[in-house]
This record gives structure tokens, C-alpha cells and sequence, in this order.
């Protein structure tokens, strides 16, 4: 079958791609396959309990561009809606914009502009942002915050005067009853309104002609698949409070090792004895919410204090990382490792980094230690900075560090 594919992108943040996007997952959830570009972990959350299937990052400068192309090649589905990154450029001096990937993989993309206040100008925005680079792919338009369908007319005919090859898919009205600022900051506690969501943005959208733009082409990429396979059982922490999880790195460890299972922290549950690897990803251990609902989890946290003494590799990211400390200021954690760390008032890392290894990945923390102890350098891609950000103890990794596994498998290969 021909699988269909669109990416979604925009000139800014908060012009409306992602309500189109999330209007599309639902209206064709029992085809769709959901993909994030960039390093984000909530949106593809959000995703994913839209249309209950996992949504794939694609992210280049942290795998590579063969991988972008194996990862969606391994996750598309009959129809593949890919949200992109602030606007459509940002992320180029990464390679990991919207840009790179529709290029990369020239899948068409359908650009969502504000309308509000204007509609002579948005022929001038679009003719801009396509003519920044020739082949930008963008191959349809859908207006958002239009007042009125005459508002929508009057910008659709000078679009469609000035631009003969570009689609006028459609238009969402300002001021839609059923959203409100929770949903554009992608609350994930309550999707109960998200059918009504999708009726009334796609009401004046051409969805049709959205999946028939839509398209991608076969391709012809090296296999990432890993051919070994270590006889060892593998445990991944996850749950609300350790939520920052890379789908693909679950599907790696289920191919590197015999068995996998899932262990939730604030359901209190034990660490298997049997466990040959642990896993704990990034998330929200030290936010007030999280740490009531594992403050009391002493099965568990004993569970880990004990594999860690049987020497157990555990793999501590970011949150999985505050949790291996004895403290965030008074929230006490495991004391697996002995550092303290506190939260800032400001954002101590955000961006693309890469450690002493070479493992590339992405940080943002508000967290930093107290008179921490010796430990590894992490670099900001493209900058001067370098500060320690990782820590290893024996069979104990730890860092602030977001990474694809597959694609940089120093981060837990010297563990295993």
C-alpha cells in the first residue's frame, strides 16, 4: 500500500501547528502514525494519547541523517503526520529543523500561518519563507485565528493570484469554544474534549486534500537493528514521574536484550531480583506533584538500593539521575550516589550537548549540585560551554544527558 505522509510546520511556536496537528491525529487515529521532530518530550506524549500509538522523534543531529531516514522507514504507518519545531528553519544549524527533515525525507509540508490582523502581508510572509531555500517543500497553507469565512476568502484569492502551486487548505476560526490556554500548552490530564477539539478545527479544513498532499516515497536506508543480544533481563523505570522516554529506546533495549519489563515508581513496585540492567529516564521526580505520589515508595526505592549494592548497571537520566542523589533541596531521594542538588530559579541547560564519549543529546534542567563530586564534562554543541553534567560510580551512569541509545551506543554499551 502507498503510505501518505505530512509534516506540519509553521513560521513561529504558538501559530497553531500543534492543534492541527493534534485535530489530525484524532479525526484519523485508527491509521495514524504520529512523528515529533526534534528532541521534545511532550509533544509526542500528547501524541500519543490522542491516537493511542507511540510518536517518534526525529531528531538528526542526535542520531544522524541515515537514521532519521531508518526510524521513519521502521515507524510509518498508512498515514504519518510529523510535527515540527518552532518555525520551519529553526534547528538548520543542527540539521534538525523541519526544513532538514521534509528535505531529507521530501515529505510535503502544509505551513499553518496566524491570520489575525492581516492578509495581504501573508502572501508576502509565505513568498519569503519559501524563497529562503528553493526546494522548501511547503506545499499547502491552512490559516489559523481567521475572524470570519469573508477573512478567509480575501487571503485565500491573494494567495492563490500570487502563488499557483500552493494549496489553500482551509481555515480555523479564532476564539474556538472548546480550547483554551490548558490545551495550547498541551495539559495532558484531560483529552475528554479532544473529538469536539478536532470537529471544530478541521470544520473549515480540507482533510482530504491534506492526506492526498500528503506523500513519501520508498527508502533505501542501512538497517540500525541490533544484531546482538545480551541474556539479560532489562528494567525501564516508567511512569508519570519518569515520563521522558524515547520510544525507540524502548524498542532497542526489547532488541538488545532477552527480556524487558516495566517497572512504575509511584505504584511501588520492586525492582525484579533478576535484573541485569536498569533504566531510569528523565522526568519530574523533583516537581511537588511527583514527589508526593513516590516520596513513600520504599519497596521500590529499597529494590534499587539493593541492585545497586549487588552492583545491578542502572542508567540514570536527568530525573532518573536527581533520584540516584540523596537530595533536591529537602526532597529526599535514594543516596544511591552521594550528591546533593538543588533547583535555580532559571534554566541552568537547554539545548544540544555531547559528553566526553561523544554521545550527542539534549539537556534542559533547572537543577544543579551541591559540592558535587568528580565527574564528566558536558559540552554545548557550537558554544564554549563545558560543565560537569555526568557522573559514574562503578557500575552507575548517570547524567543530564537525553539520548537516542542506537544511535549512541557508548551511553550504556561500557555499562553492559
Amino acid at each position: 500500500m502507498y503510505k501518505k505522509a505530512v509534516i506540519i510546520s509553521s513560521i513561529a511556536s504558538n501559530q497553531g501547528k500543534t492543534i492541527l496537528t493534534a485535530a489530525l491525529l484524532r479525526r484519523f487515529k485508527d491509521i495514524v502514525t504520529p512523528f515529533k521532530i526534534g528532541p521534545d518530550f511532550i509533544d509526542p506524549q500528547f501524541h500519543e494519547k490522542i491516537c493511542n500509538r507511540p510518536s517518534i522523534n526525529l531528531d538528526i543531529y542526535i542520531s544522524s541523517k541515515e537514521g532519521v531516514k531508518w526510524l521513519f522507514k521502521k515507524y510509518r504507518g498508512a498515514f504519518s503526520v510529523i510535527e515540527g519545531v518552532m518555525g520551519y528553519y529553526d534547528g538548520m544549524d543542527k540539521q534538525s529543523s523541519a526544513y532538514d527533515i521534509s528535505k531529507l525525507l521530501k515529505i510535503p509540508v502544509v505551513l499553518v500561518l496566524d491570520a489575525s490582523g492581516s492578509y495581504i502581508t501573508l502572501s508576502a510572509v509565505i513568498k519569503g519563507i519559501r524563497e529562503f531555500r528553493k526546494d522548501s517543500f511547503i506545499k499547502g497553507v491552512v490559516l489559523n485565528r481567521v475572524s470570519s469565512k469573508n477573512h478567509y476568502l480575501l487571503i485565500k484569492k491573494e494567495i492563490e493570484k500570487n502563488f499557483k502551486d500552493l494549496e489553500v487548505l482551509g481555515w480555523i476560526r479564532k476564539d474556538l469554544e472548546s480550547l483554551n490556554s490548558r490545551y495550547l500548552g498541551l495539559d495532558l490530564r484531560d483529552l475528554s474534549k479532544m473529538d469536539k477539539i478536532s470537529r471544530e478545527v478541521l470544520e473549515n479544513v480540507d482533510v482530504g486534500k491534506i492526506a492526498r498532499l500528503g506523500s513519501c516515497g520508498g527508502l533505501e536506508v542501512k538497517s540500525f537493528k541490533e544484531k546482538r543480544v545480551l541474556d539479560k533481563k532489562a528494567v525501564i523505570v516508567n511512569d508519570s514521574c519518569f515520563s521522558f522516554l524515547y520510544r525507540d529506546n524502548v524498542e532497542y533495549l526489547k532488541e538488545l536484550f532477552r527480556e524487558v519489563c516495566f517497572v512504575s515508581s509511584e505504584r511501588d513496585e520492586e525492582i525484579p531480583k533478576d535484573a541485569g540492567f536498569i533504566f531510569l529516564p528523565g522526568g519530574y521526580v523533583e516537581s511537588e506533584d511527583c514527589y508526593l505520589k513516590i516520596k513513600d515508595s520504599k519497596r521500590f526505592r529499597d529494590s534499587l538500593i539493593d541492585a545497586a549494592n549487588r552492583k545491578v548497571s542502572i542508567y540514570g537520566e536527568c530525573a532518573g539521575l536527581l533520584y540516584l542523589s540523596n537530595r533536591v533541596d529537602d526532597k529526599k531521594m535514594s543516596g544511591i550516589l552521594d550528591i546533593d542538588f538543588t533547583l535555580q530559579n532559571k534554566r541552568v541547560r537547554l539545548g544540544y550537548y555531547y559528553d566526553q564519549k561523544g554521545v550527542k543529546g539534549h539537556a534542559f534542567h533547572y537543577s544543579k549540585p551541591l559540592n558535587p563530586p568528580k565527574g564528566e564534562l558536558l559540552y554545548k554543541e557550537g558554544g564554549k560551554e563545558k560543565d560537569i553534567g555526568a557522573w559514574r560510580e562503578d557500575n552507575i551512569y548517570a547524567t543530564y544527558l537525553h539520548t537516542m541509545f542506537r544511535f549512541n551506543k557508548e551511553s550504556i554499551w561500557d555499562l553492559l
